[in-house]
């Protein structure tokens, strides 16, 4: 049985990676911003026996971040993560009319939650990582990435690009003690975000992830892949 942590739990690809590591007699433990609104979260972890408890989290607020050590306590972490996202605001282009403030505070809010929240998050479990020997699993995007071949999610596109350099940076600094860090995209997946018309749905891309997460070691920590398992260019 490993200890399971994952973020933005309560809806699309985190929930399907939470029924997916139940499947396996992990304990998970799964956050979100709302807990107690996560209805079809809660219904999970009444019928799994204590394998599954709820946790709030606030991936913009490091106060909220903080406080996940300590319901962690001194349990190792076998695995960490990061699914939490927001679009960012705005995804068209600038041609379209001016940013304004009121874009930029969203621009500032999506760095919080998916660029620097990882970072925090990893940063609060590191003992519980360490002790584990454990793996932090970052989901990112191929907007991220300088071979996506079209302009606008300047919000999501930066924070995307730039928590794979923090996963990176991460990679290589825990490399040594025994901790490895990747990030992933999850492929174009039917949620709130993708819509219903995308190309795989959070069942398949969550079977993907895990079987990445399950096979990753520190040889290939530091790498950005496909929800497939194949490399991404970056």
């Amino acid at each position: 049985m490993a200890n399971i942590v994952i973020t933005g739990a309560n809806r699309g690809i985190g929930f399907a990676l939470v029924k997916s590591y139940l499947v396996g007699g992990n304990r998970i433990y799964a956050f979100c911003r709302n807990p107690q609104q996560a209805t079809d979260l809660i219904q999970l972890a009444d019928s799994a026996g204590g394998q599954l408890t709820l946790h709030p989290v606030d991936m913009a607020d490091g106060a909220s971040i903080d406080a996940v050590a300590e319901v962690m306590g001194d349990t190792p972490v076998d695995v960490l993560l990061n699914v939490a996202g927001v679009v960012g605001g705005r995804s068209d282009s600038v041609l379209d009319k001016p940013f304004t403030e009121e874009d930029f505070n969203d621009w500032r809010t999506a760095f919080d939650i998916m660029a620097i929240g990882p970072f925090r998050l990893t940063q609060a479990l590191l003992p519980n990582l360490i002790a584990a020997k454990g793996k932090v699993m970052t989901v990112s995007s191929q907007i991220g990435a300088s071979t996506w071949p079209y302009g606008g999610m300047y919000a999501y596109g930066a924070t995307k690009a730039g928590v794979n350099r923090v996963m990176l940076s991460l990679a290589i600094d825990l490399k040594a003690r025994g901790v490895s860090v990747a990030s992933i995209h999850p492929g174009y997946v039917q949620t709130d975000m993708g819509g219903p018309n995308a190309e795989i749905t959070p069942q398949e891309s969550a079977a993907g992830i895990k079987a990445v997460t399950d096979s990753l070691s520190l040889e290939d920590s530091g790498s950005f892949f496909k929800w497939n398992g194949e490399l991404h260019a970056w």
